[in-house]
């Protein structure tokens, strides 16, 4: 496969795999909050706040982009404020980052949240009982039992943060180097005549990465709970 990636390719499958690695990395702690708040908390607004976490996943991804745009903008009401302390989203990787976070993490809190409800609620009542506080109760208990949908859904959620495409080239565009992911440049390569190769090989590489995650997630996971349940 190295013969077949020259160094623009080579730079976007890295450029993938970076932006991907932040957005899951720093999503995580989120996922995991929300989806524990979804699974074992009754709020006022908890549909709501259910919706708004799934609403990427049944938007238009330009549409993501463009909201993004308009909010984490260099004139935006977020975006202005960060410009202001030196830090840049729009047209950077870490835009990028962010785009590709919000698009995985429906997938991510969905994984974690079903993991959750399958924890019996009376070993968390148990442990509560005995003395533990609730967020003991939640380190020691709830998260262990978890992991196997923690584990899961964080490689879910990489692996879609590597395909997305939609919102990133609408919020962040297609700048080689920058911000040309995987995604980006097989679109830039079907532009030009003769970028036909350039893009298969991009597209195996997708193809591979997407279905040695689905693989991974699914051995990881079970590899765990059979932890889990062996303790």
């Amino acid at each position: 496969m190295t013969d077949w990636l020259g160094p623009e390719e080579w730079r976007a499958v890295a450029l993938s795999l970076r932006v991907s690695f932040w957005a899951t990395l720093f999503s995580l702690p989120m996922g995991i909050l929300v989806a524990y708040a979804l699974a074992r908390w009754s709020f006022p607004g908890k549909q709501l706040v259910n919706g708004l976490v799934h609403l990427p996943l049944i938007l238009p991804p330009v549409v993501t982009g463009y909201l993004l745009l308009l909010g984490f903008g260099t004139r935006g009401p977020i975006g202005g404020v960060l410009a202001d302390w030196g830090i840049v989203l729009a047209f950077r990787w870490t835009g990028a980052a962010l785009a590709a976070a919000i698009m995985a993490f429906p997938l991510m809190v969905r994984a974690i949240r079903l993991s959750i409800e399958a924890v019996d609620p009376r070993l968390e009542q148990a442990a509560a009982t005995l003395g533990a506080a609730p967020f003991w109760v939640f380190v020691t208990v709830t998260l262990p039992m978890a992991l196997p949908g923690i584990v899961a859904g964080t490689i879910l959620a990489f692996a879609k943060a590597m395909g997305e495409f939609g919102a990133t080239i609408t919020f962040v565009s297609n700048i080689p180097g920058e911000t040309r992911t995987i995604p980006s440049a097989i679109y830039a390569f079907l532009q030009v005549p003769g970028g036909e190769g350039s893009a298969m090989a991009l597209v195996i590489v997708s193809v591979v990465v997407a279905m040695g995650a689905l693989v991974l997630s699914e051995i990881l996971a079970r590899r765990v709970a059979a932890r889990v349940g062996g303790a």
